[in-house]
């Protein structure tokens, strides 16, 4: 269901300028002043609300008629609903900085937000009808932060219905979810909505979660950047989980700046989330010290043959050799290639079906307004889209429960499997001298809608989740019919120091981003 502003505050959104904020005249202009909403990062925001060419206001309008005129439209469908109160905290943003003269970190960084975070007074389904109309009585953990950093929660974005699919987002409550590159092709799975939102610039930044693939997989698929940090860096307290033992909660974003200052205010200790604990001790006091332009020279970045030779397909491969060009070019030793020990019989029978101890352990969390209790309602409420049946009806004949401090289908401090992958992967990197690895994040450019056997090519799955080790995805380029494609960094534990430096250097040296030209005023 999609959540509409009332006329009154519509007729007052079409008064300012389509996705423009402009400044007020003065005697020495010779013309109006403008500031672009598209592709604008947080720094240029706030750099505009600094010399009074925006108004966060104007900004928050700006993107809700972009919301308005291209989501449906265009049948992108990337938002749920609308936050009918963005408008007046904006008016109140406006009015802080009136007063203060100070802009918080995140001063009116409009988000659009996966419906799978709990939103206090906003809707929160996880994509699923069983939850319809359902308000929680407080934000996620790090819905909560963001926005005593000042950001804005602009929208909720659909998801693939229960964060079931990699390479779909499909839901119950909202549909299906369509490629802003190409529309008709799929965005990938699970966070595709925020993914396609904050490509066709209806946010400034987004929140996704990753259990496998779902930060990742659509930031690539998208032209976008996305980081799967450590496990245990950021807090999942009020997120509807997959498996909460692999679920890592992020930023979806334009640049690595940007993804970097989400980063920095969502990572550290939370109580609640008692994964968090291994945190302490390991967050630096700013990670936007690591931006560095140089940061590849001198580095040693270990080429991961192992994934990117899993029958890529060629226009992906030509990329992902260019890549590895332009990491030389920028200053960086490849080691060519790279190779862990026992990597194949390591990386299998590492998934455990702990969806049903964990949904319905958050499901009794929301109190007794919640619409179903447990995963056994869920199927018998008969609401959910079709695809996932099959999924829904699996995990409600499965038992596994980890336990905490336990040694199989426990978290990846003390399950021994997971050990042991880990050990061998960081091993290696010690090895080859190396401070990350890189391999495509997808060998298959985005699959068609409808195409549920065009599901190749996925590379985010296999080590990240089940290691705890961060990674991040960066736009590597487009192949055919301007489908993007992504390069994924893997590195050591707590350290998205190094990630940061890596992938903002590899950025700034390629700018292999590119709005999507469907959604662009400035055609």
């Amino acid at each position: 269901m999609r959540n509409t502003l009332t006329a009154a505050l519509w007729n007052l959104c079409c008064l300012l300028l389509l996705s423009n904020c402009s400044n007020k005249t003065t005697k020495s202009d010779t013309a109006t002043k403008v500031f672009k909403v598209e592709e604008a990062t947080i720094a240029e925001i706030h750099a505009a609300f600094e010399q009074g060419s925006c108004s966060c206001e104007q900004l928050v309008s700006s993107y809700l008629q972009r919301i308005e005129k291209y989501d449906q439209p265009t049948k992108l469908n990337a938002i749920v609903l609308t936050n009918p109160e963005a408008l007046q905290i904006a008016r109140e943003l406006d009015e802080e900085y009136k007063r203060t003269k100070k802009l918080r970190k995140l001063h009116c960084v409009p988000l659009i937000v996966k419906d799978n975070y709990n939103t206090k007074g906003l809707q929160t389904t996880a994509g699923s009808l069983a939850l319809k109309g359902f308000e929680p009585s407080e934000d996620a953990y790090q819905v909560h932060v963001l926005k005593e950093a000042g950001a804005l929660i602009l929208a909720k974005s659909n998801m693939a219905e229960w964060a079931f699919s990699p390479m779909v987002t499909i839901s119950s409550i909202a549909g299906e979810t369509l490629n802003p590159y190409n529309l008709e092709h799929v965005p990938a799975g699970s966070s595709g909505g925020t993914a396609a939102a904050v490509a066709a610039n209806m946010g400034t930044v987004g929140l996704g979660t990753d259990t496998g693939n779902s930060i990742r997989g659509p930031s690539s698929h998208n032209a976008l950047v996305g980081f799967r940090s450590t496990l245990g860096l950021t807090s999942r307290h009020g997120i509807a989980p997959l498996y909460l033992r692999n679920d890592v909660g992020g930023p979806i974003a334009r640049t690595v700046e940007d993804a970097t200052r989400i980063l920095e205010v969502i990572a550290g200790y939370d109580p609640a989330d008692p994964l968090t604990i291994h945190s302490q001790g390991k967050v630096p006091d700013n990670y936007l010290q690591y931006l560095d332009k140089n940061g590849l020279k001198g580095a040693r970045i270990g080429i991961f043959r192992t994934l990117s030779e899993r029958n890529p397909d060629p226009q992906v491969k030509a990329l992902f050799e260019q890549a590895i060009a332009d990491l030389k070019n920028l200053g960086a030793e490849v080691v060519d290639p790279f190779e862990v020990t026992n990597f194949d019989s390591l990386s299998k029978d590492q998934w455990c079906s702990v969806f049903q101890h964990d949904i319905n352990a958050y499901l009794s969390s929301l109190g007794e307004n919640v619409p179903v209790k447990n995963l056994q309602e869920i199927v018998a409420s008969g609401k959910y889209s079709p695809y996932i049946e099959e999924n829904l009806k699996y995990h409600l004949n499965q038992n596994d429960a980890p336990e905490e401090g336990g040694t199989t289908c426990s978290d990846a401090f003390h399950d021994k499997k997971r050990i042991a992958f880990r050990e061998a992967v960081v091993a290696a990197m010690q090895k080859y001298k190396v401070d990350a690895i890189v391999y495509p994040t997808w060998n298959n450019p985005p699959a068609k809608v409808g195409d549920f056997k065009g599901y190749k090519g996925d590379n985010s799955q296999i080590i990240a989740p089940h290691t705890g080790l961060p990674a991040f995805t960066v736009p590597m380029g487009f192949t055919y019919n301007n489908l993007p494609a992504g390069l994924q960094f893997l590195g050591g534990m707590f350290d998205e120091p190094t990630l940061i430096k890596l992938t903002y250097s590899y950025e700034q040296g390629t700018r292999h981003r590119v709005p999507c030209a469907k959604f662009s005023e400035q055609k």
